[in-house]
């Protein structure tokens, strides 16, 4: 059931990505000009996408709560393969061979990590020493990548952008498989528990974060860089904070890297998507003068 439902919020999260974007390349502000964020959200293909997102994301806690956070992890990272067809025919990307075999490197990369390595549960609420270094870690991270993606246009921004915003998600599903265990115990639980607050701010900078690598009109490497560090993120928090094991005999583990490390080669395949095509305006043509006398320069 969790892995069905992973695969479900992978393809919610796919729609509502592309959609997300074709309103973003719809706002005519820039990703740096602060009325960008008021600008999208008054389109309804953004909302639509967000919509999604939101779906995505309930689909993703009640898979989080079923099963182990590397696994979902790894199944909703099929966004990307899901969403770069339906961003060919939304937002113009290109699926050239380079797609077709990183796609193949992802999926192929994903079902072995998962069918050898067999991830599997830890503990279901972790030290507080546990959680504080994570936050730290994360959030230092966040901002670096977010400083240097800022010096840069393009492809490279959206990569920069996309890791950061990864980030951000990979700690909001490692909180949200935490807030998913104090869920039950009605609203003065959720008031005063701590992951309410750490999942609506991881929440919030994955999606600022996200929004501005999709600003930059390319799909892949803003998808791409944002689900490659969201699933190696998560396998790092998975097993650093909820000390889940990816396999209980060491001659499947290697196997199991070996599958994790295709499937990020997918993605950099991925990543060096080439730009979506833009329609060239027509030449402007001058409209003729209306025969008449020539003007002579005075003497």
């Amino acid at each position: 059931m969790a892995a069905l439902l992973a695969l479900l919020a992978a393809t919610a999260f796919a729609f509502g990505n592309v959609l997300q974007q074709k309103g973003t390349l719809e706002a005519p502000a820039s990703g740096d000009d602060p009325h960008f964020l008021a600008q999208i959200l008054k389109r309804p293909v953004w909302l639509a996408g967000g919509a999604l997102q939101v779906s995505g994301w309930v689909l993703q806690a009640a898979a989080l709560d079923r099963g182990s956070l590397v696994v979902v992890q790894s199944l909703c990272a099929m966004s990307l393969v899901i969403a770069l067809p339906v961003g060919a025919r939304l937002t113009n990307q290109q699926v050239d061979r380079r797609v077709v075999l990183g796609a193949v490197a992802m999926i192929a990369g994903i079902v072995l990590f998962l069918s050898v390595g067999q991830p599997q549960k830890g503990v279901a609420h972790p030290s507080a020493a546990a959680w504080w270094s994570a936050c730290i870690s994360a959030g230092v991270i966040v901002v670096v990548l977010a400083r240097v993606g800022r010096r840069h246009a393009g492809a490279v921004r959206a990569l920069y952008f996309g890791a950061a915003a990864g980030v951000g998600f990979a700690l909001q599903a490692s909180v949200t498989k935490e807030f998913m265990s104090i869920f039950g115990g009605g609203l003065n639980a959720i008031v005063h528990s701590w992951t309410t607050y750490a999942l609506v701010a991881s929440a919030v900078v994955g999606f600022v974060l996200q929004q501005s690598a999709l600003k930059t009109g390319v799909l892949a490497p803003a998808m791409a860089s944002s689900n490659a560090v969201t699933l190696f993120g998560s396998v790092i928090f998975g097993v650093t904070i909820f000390e889940e094991k990816l396999s209980n005999g060491s001659t499947r583990l290697a196997p199991a890297l070996v599958g994790l490390a295709v499937a990020l080669v997918g993605v950099v395949l991925l990543a060096g998507t080439k730009p979506p095509q833009v329609a060239q305006p027509l030449p402007s043509t001058k409209r003729s003068r209306p025969p008449g006398p020539q003007s002579t320069p005075s003497t």
